[in-house]
């Protein structure tokens, strides 16, 4: 029997045209092993709603065409289901999906669905929201929250955003609690990796692993305006965890307090949250074609 695929496509992410997405994977998909569907999303959290009706539906997995963020929608349905999550990264960053070595192009990512390997990989939940690939507050929080309004997309619009905010945004304390640990730190963001890298291939902890049952909480402190291309250089080299400037510490349960609440961002998506924060993962809760 085969088996009964969704495709739930992001029409907007990435800034790419996938119109013809359809056409194009029907070219390449196996068809004596899957019965496949196509939608598209139309307004936020879209993607949510569809997946949930597919897993209701008894569909067999479920293809998220687009970046982090329709992988966040689709994938927080799939947690501790037997539904599969596929991926045709056409995103922006395309985190998750660059660390788990599926490829951009629609032909190449296709053939990994038909391959139909599956891996079971970690997810985190920072006060109820599901994330999969990084989570921030902060800094790059901030950044989210800008490029998420900015009509231009991809790495030159996020670059873009970044360098319009950092030499105004301030720094602040935070206080941490790491499976039992107490300490504080003066930080300008904090990232919560369950992959090894934001996307673009830029690694903020690059030992970082999907499927170890831990979270890696990086600490960027502040660092001298003038030290920011020596910092790309670290994020793009896989060595960030050798700067005097980022220190990574692993655990399951995080609780973080700031001073006061704001911007925070689950796998690029922006949200506003309050002071305390608590953040847990949920080891092998999601199973990945990859």
């Amino acid at each position: 029997m085969r088996k009964k695929l969704l495709f739930i496509i992001n029409p907007i992410s990435g800034g790419k045209n996938k119109r013809n997405f359809e056409q194009q994977a029907k070219l390449y998909l196996n068809h004596e092993l899957f019965d496949a569907q196509y939608r598209f999303t139309e307004r936020p959290n879209h993607g949510a709603e569809l997946a949930e009706e597919a897993v209701n539906g008894n569909y067999d997995a479920i293809v998220a065409v687009g970046g982090d963020g329709t992988i966040n929608e689709i994938a927080k349905a799939l947690v501790n289901t037997s539904v599969v999550l596929g991926i045709v990264p056409e995103g922006s960053g395309n985190g998750l999906a660059t660390f788990l070595e599926i490829p951009s192009g629609v032909k190449e990512a296709i053939a990994i669905l038909n391959r139909f390997q599956i891996r079971s990989i970690d997810s985190g939940v920072l006060n109820g929201h599901s994330f999969f690939n990084m989570a921030g507050i902060g800094f790059d929080a901030v950044i989210s929250n800008r490029f998420d309004k900015e009509s231009v997309r991809g790495p030159y619009g996020y670059m873009k955003t970044v360098f319009s905010e950092i030499t105004s945004y301030k720094s602040q304390i935070y206080d941490f609690i790491i499976d039992g640990k107490k300490f504080k730190r003066e930080a300008f963001m904090i990232s919560l990796a369950n992959s090894s890298q934001y996307g673009n291939n830029a690694h903020v902890s690059p030992k970082a692993s999907v499927s170890d049952g831990l979270l890696d909480v990086c600490i960027v402190k502040p660092f001298p305006l003038y030290l920011f291309p020596k910092m790309l250089f670290h994020l793009f080299n896989k060595t960030a965890d050798k700067s005097e400037y980022i220190e990574i510490i692993r655990g399951k349960e995080i609780y973080i307090k700031r001073a006061v609440g704001g911007d925070v961002h689950v796998d690029g998506q922006p949200i506003l949250l309050g002071k305390d924060l608590e953040i847990k993962v949920h080891p092998k809760s999601l199973q990945v074609i990859y």
